[in-house]
């Protein structure tokens, strides 16, 4: 009898065994599951356009595509809002800006964003609605630069080149300070970037960044100078950025991947022709 009832109580052990493996079989397999970390990244730009809407969104498919990620973009109305953000954490990456830009942000900020991919290089122009040529800019006529460290620097060294001014020489970052000569005694107006085309109908002329030219309508019709692309225009290759403790990221590293494309070279060249072109492959001759 007591050997029947310990057969029992084994054969009744041995069934609640498999119910509570199968039970925990099942929490496994459709119980509370972790979550996959998300993959969202946002990035900050500038003066977004038509164009450079359609080229993120092409990013962001590439992004999806092939790495998962799902890409927004966060636009800004000027150059001082985006570093801020993405210093803060309001956003994950910004996109706007060349070397000298973040260079300069980072010594008066005391900052330490870090470049972790190339863009594009688009030289920046002198533009005029009131003389077709530099020659006819007349004696003390008034050109507009932007008023921000590498910006009025890169709008000087035009002006350099153009063979308007002279500046003292060994330097990367100049100011008016620099200015050694001014043979048509150009005055020169120091406003925000974003201000430069707007003024274009109440100066002589005026250095506007391309990012805008679009809403005041400058285009080649315009132009009266066009900056030239060579060894020196290193600091001035647009540049994807992040918190400097974010470069290794593997997720940052794959929207740069995402952004350097052949489809991406397509679309500057659908849209800007040879006015814009790829940094990541471009040979500064």
């Amino acid at each position: 009898m007591a050997n029947r009832k310990n057969r029992s109580l084994k054969k009744w052990g041995t069934i609640g065994i498999v119910v509570v493996a199968v039970a925990a079989i099942g929490w496994f397999s459709f119980g509370p599951k972790k979550q996959a970390p998300r993959k969202t990244v946002t990035i900050g730009v500038v003066g977004e356009t038509k164009q450079e809407q359609t080229i993120w969104q092409s990013v962001a498919k590439t992004a999806k595509k092939r790495y998962g990620i799902t890409l927004k973009t966060k636009n800004f109305t000027d150059y001082n809002q985006p570093n801020k953000a993405l210093n803060s954490g309001d956003i994950d990456l910004n996109a706007f800006q060349h070397y000298a830009f973040l260079k300069a942000w980072n010594q008066a900020n005391h900052g330490n964003l870090i470049a972790i991919g190339k863009t594009y290089i688009a030289p920046i122009r002198l533009y005029s609605k009131k003389y077709h040529s530099l020659s006819a800019l007349p004696k003390g006529a008034t050109i507009a630069i932007p008023n921000d460290a590498s910006n009025e620097s890169r709008a000087l060294f035009v002006l350099k080149n153009a063979g308007l001014i002279g500046l003292k020489p060994g330097k990367t970052i100049v100011s008016i300070a620099d200015i050694t000569t001014n043979k048509k005694n150009l005055k020169l107006k120091e406003v925000s970037a974003e201000q430069t085309g707007r003024l274009i109908t109440s100066v002589d002329a005026a250095v506007v960044n391309n990012d805008y030219i679009g809403p005041v309508g400058l285009g080649d019709k315009q132009t009266i100078y066009v900056e030239p692309i060579n060894k020196d225009s290193a600091q001035w290759i647009n540049i994807i950025v992040a918190r400097h403790q974010d470069q290794h990221k593997t997720l940052y590293k794959d929207v740069v991947k995402a952004y350097q494309t052949p489809q991406t070279k397509r679309l500057y060249q659908k849209f800007y022709g040879k006015k814009q072109l790829s940094a990541w492959d471009v040979n500064l001759k």
